[in-house]
């Protein structure tokens, strides 16, 4: 088996720490005394801390705007949008560590605001499409000013799922379920919904419960 170099292992060990204590609490000693390296080694790949936080945003932003690449012309069913949600609760669980102190992360980062806020409003253009498919379909009824308070919302709630859910388990940062946050989103999409639709995104939305 390949040796992991030692890049990785800084990267991959600092996003371990990160999401178990918080990015604030996590300082360079700690992670090379994890890593049992000494910390010029650790200085040697990276000059500080904040570098390490910019490269692990950027494989985060790779995967988002992999991920949220939403053809605007798609049919997209609700099977498709489930698949979608889940991969996009993964992703944020995967990198929880921005999410869960995300004003003070990006005030500390602040070369990471507008690669951020460029997210957000994809997520929200993504749920845009998502919905205008459903409607071209024949089973979503919304309005338009409906439409866009929906995404706003369902925008909000993947990106604040993750430190609501936080908040029940401080003392273990650790214990994350993405299931209820895809739960929660889908709920909110379930007035607009046709009644068979409507039925089918109940079974698929409460098998994360």
């Amino acid at each position: 088996m390949a040796k992991i170099k030692t890049r990785d292992r800084i990267l991959d060990t600092s996003l371990a720490l990160f999401n178990a204590l918080g990015e604030p609490n996590v300082t360079t000693l700690l992670i090379s005394d994890e890593l049992d390296i000494s910390p010029g080694n650790l200085y040697y790949h990276f000059n500080n801390k904040s570098d390490i936080v910019s490269e692990l945003f950027e494989s985060f932003e790779l995967q988002m705007h992999d991920l949220l690449a939403v053809p605007a012309d798609a049919s997209i069913s609700l099977d498709q949008q489930n698949f979608f949600l889940h991969l996009l609760f993964e992703a944020v669980a995967h990198y929880r560590f921005l999410y869960q102190d995300l004003v003070n992360v990006l005030s500390r980062h602040p070369r990471l605001q507008p690669k951020f806020r460029k997210i957000l409003k994809l997520k929200n253009t993504a749920f845009h499409t998502i919905c205008t498919s459903f409607s071209a379909q024949g089973f979503m009824t919304i309005g338009t000013e409906e439409l866009a308070t929906l995404c706003d919302q369902l925008t909000l709630t993947t990106c604040y799922w993750s430190s609501f859910d936080t908040l029940s388990h401080l003392d273990d940062r650790n214990a994350v379920d993405p299931g209820r946050g895809v739960y929660q989103t889908m709920c909110l999409m379930l007035p607009y919904l046709a009644a068979e639709e409507k039925e089918q995104a109940l079974l698929i939305s409460r098998s994360y419960l």
